[in-house]
């Protein structure tokens, strides 16, 4: 197996796409971000923006996502990356209509298997998007890609060595509640958004849906962390809901743009918020 190293230069940064993730909005972000901490949070793990822009600022994180086969991706890369890298390439060697198809039906118990073809289906299906059936079968069409990015051995070393800090745990964000303590602890939350209209939900990411009292929870989770003087950032969608749930906490505006939607004309600018118990 040829061993890989990332360029030395090289910043860690997502190496998945995601629905609402986090990197084109860092600039903004930056200023809210505490000034120090040790160990880092982060319960709705997703694309890891947040996560591997704050990597060379973190002694400890402990990174945790309700999906199974996103868990399972991220400690791949952590702990067997070299291995991954040499089955994307198949991937990437055969990849076409009917091998993707064939590729989204396969079932493995392999991870790392597993792993490789995420993030190949993850390059290769519409949009990026992640949605699953009733089932839990992941369930996306194939993207219109003449010749798609399927990845980048550079930036899974990168990420490899990100994650060399961090734990990896299969859950939901209730259980940084049992973790997080002291001001020196920095949780950030980015759940599924509250929808804003009838045709925005990105509520339902996998076969579980993150409901309005889940939203509630939530803030009561954030409320308890921060009571202890833990150091707690939260974005979600720019709306009433959102603002009485968070009042008494800091609420900044975001600018964001909408890049999925199946109406380009519906794609645009809009308003987020970034709470913060600091």
């Amino acid at each position: 197996m040829q061993v890989y190293s990332p360029a030395p230069s090289l910043t860690p940064r997502p190496f998945l796409k995601w629905a609402g993730g986090k990197n084109q909005l860092i600039p903004q972000y930056s200023e809210f971000f505490p000034p120090s901490f040790h160990t880092y949070y982060e319960p709705f793990l997703g694309g890891g923006a947040i996560f591997f822009h704050l990597a060379h600022r973190i002694n400890h994180a402990v990174l945790t996502d309700i999906n199974p086969e996103l868990v399972n991706v991220y400690r791949c890369i952590r702990d067997h990356v070299e291995a991954v890298i040499e089955r994307l390439a198949e991937h990437r060697q055969n990849h076409g209509k009917d091998y993707y198809y064939t590729m989204r039906s396969l079932v493995s118990t392999c991870p790392i298997e597993r792993a490789a073809r995420f993030i190949y289906l993850n390059k290769t299906c519409f949009n990026g998007l992640y949605r699953e059936n009733s089932q839990g079968q992941f369930n996306v069409p194939i993207g219109r890609y003449k010749n798609p990015g399927i990845f980048d051995p550079d930036l899974l070393c990168a990420a490899s060595a990100a994650l060399q800090s961090a734990e990896l745990f299969l859950g939901s964000f209730e259980s940084v509640v049992e973790q997080a303590y002291t001001e020196h602890d920095f949780v950030y939350f980015d759940p599924p958004y509250y929808p804003i209209s009838p045709t925005s939900s990105f509520t339902k990411y996998n076969r579980y849906a993150f409901t309005e009292t889940d939203q509630i929870h939530l803030r009561d989770t954030f409320r308890t962390l921060a009571s202890r003087g833990v150091q707690v950032m939260l974005s979600n969608s720019d709306c009433d809901f959102i603002r009485d749930l968070y009042a008494g906490f800091n609420i900044h505006t975001i600018s964001a743009t909408r890049l999925i939607n199946c109406n380009a004309k519906r794609r645009g600018k809009i308003s987020e918020v970034l709470v913060t118990s600091y």
